[in-house]
C-alpha cells in the first residue's frame, strides 16, 4: 500500500453508509448535478475502496461516453463530457517527483478557468496546490458493497453541498 496518508473520518463533517454499487452511482449522479466546472475533488481511501467507481459514474452522469479507467500509470486522463474531466492518481508519486512533469499546472489553470472539473485519486501531493476544494474520503463495511462516504470542503464546505450525503439510500 501507498505510504500516503488517509484523513480520519472524524474530520469530515457530511457522511452517508451506502451498501450497493447502484447506491454509489445515484452518489456521483448528485455530484455530477452540482458540478458547474472549476471544482476540485479530492478521493481518500484505501485500495479498493470504490473510488475509481465513483469516478466512473461521475463522468458517465457528465456525459463522457469513453470508457474511464484509473491513471495509476499514466497519471492523468481527461475525458470530455457536459465538464471535461481530468482524472488523477498520485498512488505513485513519490515525494521527490515532480509534479511539472505531469503538466500540473496546465491542468489547474484549465480547471480554474471553469470548463473543466479535477478528480483525483491519492491526493495528499494535491493538497497545497488546491486550497479551494473538495474531499470525499470512502472507507469500506463489513460486506462486499457496504461503505462510508465522508464530505468536506476547504476552507468551507459550500452550503450547496451538504446534503449530497443525506438523502437516505437503503437499495
Amino acid at each position: 500500500m501507498s505510504a500516503q496518508s488517509i484523513p480520519a473520518a472524524s474530520d469530515f463533517p457530511v457522511r452517508q453508509r451506502l451498501i450497493s454499487v447502484a447506491s454509489t452511482q445515484r452518489l456521483a449522479d448528485r455530484i455530477a448535478r452540482r458540478l458547474h466546472g472549476g471544482e476540485v475533488l479530492l478521493l481518500w481511501g484505501p485500495l479498493g475502496a470504490g473510488k475509481t467507481c465513483l469516478v466512473q459514474f461521475l463522468c458517465r452522469a457528465l456525459g463522457v461516453d469513453e470508457e474511464v479507467t484509473s491513471p495509476s500509470f499514466t497519471l492523468v486522463n481527461r475525458y470530455q463530457g457536459r465538464l471535461d474531466v481530468f482524472h488523477l492518481d498520485f498512488y505513485r508519486i513519490g515525494p521527490e517527483d515532480d509534479l511539472a512533469d505531469i503538466g500540473l499546472q496546465e491542468v489547474l489553470d484549465e480547471v480554474a478557468g471553469g470548463g473543466a472539473v479535477l478528480v483525483a485519486e491519492w491526493p495528499e501531493r494535491l493538497v497545497a496546490e488546491a486550497p479551494e476544494r473538495l474531499e470525499l474520503l470512502v472507507l469500506p463495511g463489513s460486506e462486499v458493497e457496504d461503505r462510508t462516504w465522508h464530505l468536506r470542503g476547504f476552507p468551507d464546505l459550500p452550503e450547496t453541498w451538504w446534503d449530497v450525503l443525506a438523502e437516505e439510500d437503503t437499495c
